[in-house]
């Protein structure tokens, strides 16, 4: 049997973390590591604790939910993070997602929309709310203001751009191409310039979008 996805919560109204903890103890892939109740010990005990997935609100005392993802993915870029929230406008979820989060909830989804969602964003792919996709694209869609058409993509980085979309690491993008990790940065870093987004969640969602 595999590891559990080992998950830490954060949220700061007690019964929303009783509830969750709940929810996840019924499934014997996913165990509940810790729990935090604002941004501030989130962030400690993300880096203490170092769980595969944080399970994050943004709005909370201390340190906003925003702060706390910043913080986490600069120290410990490998942990996932989750954000489950009852905010679906544009100034949470943008920079959320430019600040590393590989998810979106509301807190209006289902419970097994939440399972599927951490077992997504565990193995490295983009989970989006519905509502929240449909705005992200369309911001995607939405030529930036000032900006030049966007660049064509080479054939590499078209080839990066897939991978990315299918929830690929860097690491696995440069096994997959047989071509150094330091090589695949370079061209992440290119698509985001060409294709005008903001992270690599942008960039995999839009690479989905294209193909469908």
């Amino acid at each position: 049997m595999t590891n559990p996805i080992r998950i830490l919560i954060v949220d700061d109204h007690a019964i929303v973390r009783l509830g969750l903890r709940g929810l996840l103890s019924t499934e014997p892939d996913m165990q509940v590591v810790g729990e935090a109740t604002d941004g501030l010990t989130a962030t400690q005990q993300a880096l203490a604790l170092r769980p595969d997935v944080v399970l994050l609100d943004l709005v909370m005392p201390r340190r906003t939910g925003l702060e706390a993802i910043t913080e986490i993915k600069r120290e410990a870029p490998e942990i996932r993070i989750l954000v489950l929230t009852s905010f679906a406008e544009d100034a949470q979820i943008f920079p959320a997602i430019k600040a590393g989060a590989a998810g979106y909830l509301l807190k209006d989804s289902s419970p097994q929309e939440l399972l599927q969602a951490i077992r997504d964003v565990h193995r490295g792919e983009v989970s989006l709310h519905p509502a929240i996709a449909r705005k992200l694209m369309h911001d995607l869609q939405r030529p930036p203001a000032g900006t030049a058409d966007q660049e064509t993509l080479t054939a590499r980085e078209f080839d990066v751009l897939q991978h990315l979309g299918r929830g690929l690491s860097n690491a696995e993008i440069a096994d997959a191409m047989a071509v150094s990790e330091r090589t695949v940065r370079t061209h992440v870093g290119h698509i985001l310039d060409k294709l005008h987004l903001a992270s690599r969640t942008q960039a995999a969602l839009y690479a989905r979008h294209a193909d469908a």
